[in-house]
């Protein structure tokens, strides 16, 4: 079976080390950049996501690339907390959760692809057109500075991204992504270390907020590496220039006036060394991924707000899920349709939770019912409310800890 994947981003590679573990050996990766550079900024990868890493055998690799958060714990705008909870192994998963430049992993998965696969990543090929033959097969076209490359696959898989390009060609009238109005500032910053320095915080609420983890070990002079995500709702267009550097100083303006006993985040934000600037954005839901041999992954399939902190993990569930059934299934049409079966569902009603703020909701509720903070949070929120907010996410997004440690491997079992 020859499979072409388009894009080499986190989908597209991950698709390829799984594809490849699953004893798919034929794989081939397209990437439309001239240069992978490993760009972005922090990245989490959730325990369900840490499990298929693991399984992959790539878990302790990627692993020493990052920080494995104990504790997520979410504040109002004036740094009361307002719910915490363990993280990763300390929750009871047997897998951990990781902090992670996204960048670093793209290269580390992009280098584990070229070891495994026997051709390198296809660089500087955009995927411009699809053609579907009598015999089942695809046949690919891609502009390169040479000129136009056509490629037939027995499977082709659209892993690039919010942008697709595959997407694009089976949805040609769906135009640009969704906005919904909040610009989101990102960077990676060196700060004194805060809380236990292994504290994933998000503070704020639905018009501002602030996110803030790790992504190194405190160091001896007690600063770490942190990656933050700042949001504010300030006007303006989806149509701007956007994943641009910018400033830090009028984005520090603008959190002024949160400096918290345990942060200080304008200090954070002036720190940074780039800030890039992002619509947030998402892409609606899609009827159907497949369209005869070929099917979508990742951002391609359903881009979603970050909130929740999942779109990574559930890329690479992707992968393995689509790897699994096209090892597994008596033909490739069935593993397609088992593929989407399993997917499709369950990333719609996920993709509609992180519009509803997915697990940060509970900080909105904080927001609208004491909206110049509280003496205690639990005449404001009882505690049964904020664990149910934080269950319901979890077992949308497939991590409860005794859905993930229960079921089954994802892993096929060679015939």
């Amino acid at each position: 079976m020859k499979i072409i994947i388009v894009g080499a981003g986190i989908a597209g590679l991950a698709a390829a080390v799984s594809l490849h573990e699953a004893g798919l050996t034929d794989v081939s990766v397209y990437e439309r950049s001239a240069t992978i550079r490993g760009l972005g900024v922090g990245i989490n990868l959730l325990p369900h996501a840490m499990r298929e890493l693991t399984e992959l055998g790539v878990a302790d690799a990627i692993a020493a690339l990052g920080v494995a958060p104990t504790t997520l714990a979410y504040f109002n705008r004036f740094g009361q907390a307002i719910w915490s909870e363990p993280r990763g192994v300390d929750a009871g998963y047997r897998w951990p959760q990781l902090s992670v430049h996204r960048g670093r992993l793209q290269l580390a998965l992009r280098d584990l692809a070229e070891v495994r696969l026997a051709d390198p990543v296809r660089l500087g090929h955009r995927l411009i057109g699809i053609t579907s033959n009598a015999d089942g097969t695809e046949t690919a076209r891609f502009a390169t500075d040479d000129g136009e490359v056509t490629v037939t696959a027995d499977v082709i898989i659209g892993g690039d991204g919010i942008h697709s390009a595959l997407r694009a060609l089976r949805y040609p009238a769906e135009g640009a992504p969704s906005w919904n109005g909040l610009t989101v500032w990102r960077g990676v910053t060196r700060i004194p270390a805060f809380l236990d320095g292994r504290t994933m915080i998000m503070a704020g609420d639905g018009e501002q907020k602030f996110v803030a983890y790790p992504l190194s070990d405190v160091a001896d002079d007690g600063r770490m590496l942190v990656n933050f995500i700042a949001e504010k709702r300030i006007g303006g267009s989806a149509d701007a220039d956007w994943n641009r550097a910018v400033d830090p100083a009028p984005i520090a303006e603008l959190f002024r006036e949160w400096s918290f006993d345990w942060l200080d985040v304008p200090a954070a934000i002036s720190a940074a060394d780039e800030i890039l600037e992002y619509p947030m954005v998402d892409r609606d839901a899609l009827p159907q991924w497949t369209f005869g041999r070929t099917t979508l992954i990742g951002d391609a399939a359903h881009a979603m707000y970050p909130n929740g902190s999942n779109g990574g993990s559930q890329a690479i569930l992707d992968a393995r899920m689509l790897a699994l059934h096209l090892a597994t299934a008596d033909t490739i049409d069935e593993a397609l349709s088992r593929y989407e079966d399993d997917r499709r569902p369950a990333m719609t009603t996920l993709l509609a939770g992180t519009r509803a703020t997915g697990p940060e909701r509970v900080m909105l509720v904080a927001a609208e019912r004491a909206p110049e903070g509280f003496e205690d949070i639990d005449d404001v929120v009882p505690a049964s409310e904020r664990e149910q907010i934080a269950a319901d996410y979890k077992k949308a997004a497939g991590f409860l800890p005794e859905m993930l440690n229960e079921r089954s491997s994802l892993s096929p079992v060679r015939r």
